[in-house]
């Protein structure tokens, strides 16, 4: 059974059709990548399997987790579900992170609710996951408030927010656009293996093609609320058919990304 299905999915915003009709699914342990510029509605697509569509927003279709539809539950078992079996880094850190509440108790706050540890447990395992993501003086990170770390550190923070509870399936929202070269090419590998390491289904929201020939097997192309192409990321990258990737795929070579030119 696929982990993630959607099928004709549409979300309308006032009178306008931002999502028409998309169709994905994903299987347990698939990494899948939604590329497109901005404005193609792959950000809308994921917080639609969240439950999380800003207000005004309506969507139709369907939408299953482990065969359960999301479309139509309520916020309670939205919350609950987005606690346990879904989770999303966001673009900005600060999207997740309470900058009134320190680290460690942010990241203890979901392992309490959902996986039932005790309030010195739930320490404990902060502590682990701070260093689990490569966060320095672990002990220190999580007694430090959010605006007291980097860029960097503080969506290292955010990944281990989203994978305390291990999540079935992890939504990254252009997780590394806000980093620096650097720090971005560190948080990929960091992601890279701490998917492969928990088996979690990763869905990859990126514009950038040589990002997601990194990191995913397989990607879809949006463009305009619409999937215009699907398939392995080698494929789209060294055959693309439709003119839209085509162009996205120019685009990259142009960068001179080893990725794709290779």
């Amino acid at each position: 059974m696929s982990l993630l299905t959607i099928n004709g999915l549409r979300v309308r915003i006032g009178g306008a059709t931002v999502i028409d009709g998309v169709s994905l699914s994903m299987n347990p342990g698939e990494r899948l990548a939604l590329i497109g510029e901005s404005g193609s509605g792959k950000s809308l697509t994921a917080l639609a399997v969240l439950g999380l569509l800003p207000d005004g927003a309506r969507a139709t279709g369907s939408i299953r987790l482990d065969g359960q539809e999301l479309l139509g539950l309520g916020d309670r078992e939205l919350s609950r579900l987005r606690g346990e079996r879904m989770a999303m880094v966001f673009q900005e850190p600060m999207s997740a992170l309470n900058p009134l509440m320190r680290i460690g108790k942010q990241l203890a706050e979901p392992l309490r609710l959902h996986r039932g540890l005790s309030r010195r447990q739930a320490r404990a395992a902060a502590v682990e996951l701070a260093a689990q993501v490569g966060l320095p003086d672990p002990d220190l990170i999580v007694r430090s408030w959010p605006h007291q770390l980097s860029g960097g550190q503080r969506q290292r923070a955010g990944l281990a927010m989203a994978l305390a509870t291990r999540p079935a399936l992890l939504i990254a929202d252009e997780p590394t656009t806000a980093l620096d070269v650097t720090v971005q090419a560190d948080m990929l590998k960091l992601l890279d293996d701490l998917v492969r390491e928990h088996g979690t289904s990763l869905l990859f929201i990126s514009h950038d093609l040589a990002v997601v020939a990194q990191l995913c097997s397989r990607a879809a192309v949006l463009k305009d609320g619409r999937l215009v192409e699907e398939g392995a990321t080698d494929t789209l990258v060294r055959n693309p058919r439709h003119p839209y990737t085509q162009q996205l795929v120019a685009a990259a070579r142009a960068t001179g990304s080893e990725e794709v030119t290779r």
